[in-house]
Formats: structure tokens, sequence, C-alpha cells
């Protein structure tokens, strides 16, 4: 199981573990991962993704599960969480773009 997001993406980043005596080691910083079942309204059912806490911080903000998928950009969704989007989308409507007022 990769250590990715499925909703933002977030993936492990590389950097130095520095020691004492300023000796520089490569190290891994893992995101923190979490398997979540959320509910989603439009389906009416629960849906269980690996994410991480930012991400369930965004989720909460942008009023669950559905919402969020919603605004979210495809190209930074998974493969799971891309399927999901689309049949929300089938169930609710496509979200009418939002203009710009000039």
């Amino acid at each position: 199981m990769s250590r990715r997001c499925e909703l933002t993406a977030k993936g492990p980043q590389t950097g130095h573990k520095v020691s004492h005596s300023n000796i520089k080691t490569k190290r891994r910083f893992l995101p923190n991962l979490a398997n979540i079942t959320f509910i989603s309204e439009a389906l009416g059912r629960n849906v269980r993704l690996r994410v991480s806490t930012n991400a369930l911080k965004s989720v909460d903000h942008n009023g669950g599960l559905d919402a969020y998928l919603l605004k979210a950009k495809a190209d930074v969704l998974s493969p799971r969480a891309l399927d999901l989007k689309r049949a929300i989308e089938k169930k609710v409507g496509k979200p009418a773009p939002v203009e710009k007022a000039s």
C-alpha cells in the first residue's frame, strides 16, 4: 500500500536527519495517514479512505466528503476517490461554475 493520501496526494518527502555534530544523513518524512470512514450523503453509504489528517481537516472545513470532492481537482485524487467524485456528480448534478465579478 503506498503512503499517499487519496484526497490530497500528499506523499513522503526526503530530507536530512541532523545530528548534534551536524552530520547529515538521509531520511524520509512520511505523511500522517489514517484509515477514515466518511459518510457520503449523496450516495447514501459509508466510504473508507486512507487520508492524511490535514485532508480530514479540509473535508470538515468544506462541509463533508461530497462537497470536498465536488470542489477537488481530478488530477490530485486517487482513482478510487475519482470514481466517488464521478458517482456524486451523477447523483447530485455538476456544480455550476462560479462567475467572477468584474
